[in-house]
């Protein structure tokens, strides 16, 4: 991790985010914070900052899109440049609600997809046009097959996972890398409400892991990394098997 980088984060008040932030804060990078909630976000720009790092934030719902490119826009002015994109905003969908309720369908899908696509093409057009950065960007191990309990979410994440796997290919000869991560289940707010088991990290755990994926030019990362065999035997299970399952 290069001390002094330029770091925007969107969704910095998830809670992986705000880890991968005290992470960059200890180097004493420059960070530009973008969240909804714009009283949680001031609070952690003032623990960032006692930690050794230059703050900026800006309150956005990152559903608006017409805001996209201000955004990005004000993070370029801000830190005077981009080093490290990291797109971690999102939710976990009510898979039942979602079945019955289309406005609710296509919230999800805007949240989880769509507004990822819309702030990557702005992200990688500046880093391309620069010949040089890393976007980094949370997917999930929920897009590697599409299962009864979540297909909604896992959708939106199979889709992102593609838009980034086609990015990479377009921006590597560019210099720009681009980072996928796909964790497993992570003790945060989002999976407050499910049973706790091995399976779940810990979310500074998980950051350690993507600055890890940064530092070492990973493309794809699982975390932790047993979910890589995991998610390689539920895809090699044969489909007239697995729709059979209760998964």
């Amino acid at each position: 991790m290069n001390t002094e980088s330029r770091v925007v984060i969107y969704g910095a008040t998830s809670t992986i985010a705000m880890e991968v932030a005290k992470l960059y804060a200890e180097k004493r990078a420059h960070l530009f914070l973008v969240a909804r909630d714009g009283a949680k976000v001031e609070e952690l720009r003032q623990d960032l900052v006692t930690r050794g790092a230059t703050v900026a934030v800006c309150q956005a719902d990152l559903t608006d899109f017409s805001r996209h490119g201000e955004i990005l826009q004000q993070a370029v002015t801000t830190l005077g440049g981009i080093d490290v994109a990291l797109l971690a905003h999102g939710t976990l969908s009510d898979q039942k609600l979602c079945e019955t309720d289309t406005d609710a369908l296509r919230r999800e899908i805007d949240i989880n997809f769509v507004s990822y696509a819309s702030l990557l093409h702005g992200v990688a057009s500046y880093l391309e046009s620069r010949g040089a950065g890393t976007i980094v960007a949370i997917s999930s191990v929920a897009g590697d097959r599409g299962r009864q309990s979540n297909y909604v979410y896992g959708s939106a994440k199979a889709g992102l996972s593609a838009f980034l796997q086609g990015l990479r290919n377009r921006l590597a000869p560019r210099g720009v890398h681009v980072v996928t991560v796909k964790p497993g289940f992570v003790s945060t707010k989002m999976t407050a409400h499910l049973k706790k088991n091995a399976l779940f990290a810990e979310p500074s755990a998980v950051a350690q892991g993507i600055i890890r994926a940064v530092d070492g030019g990973r493309n794809v990362v699982y975390l932790p990394f047993f979910w890589c065999p995991i998610m390689m035997v539920i895809k090699s299970i044969p489909e007239w098997i697995f729709k059979r399952l209760k998964l």
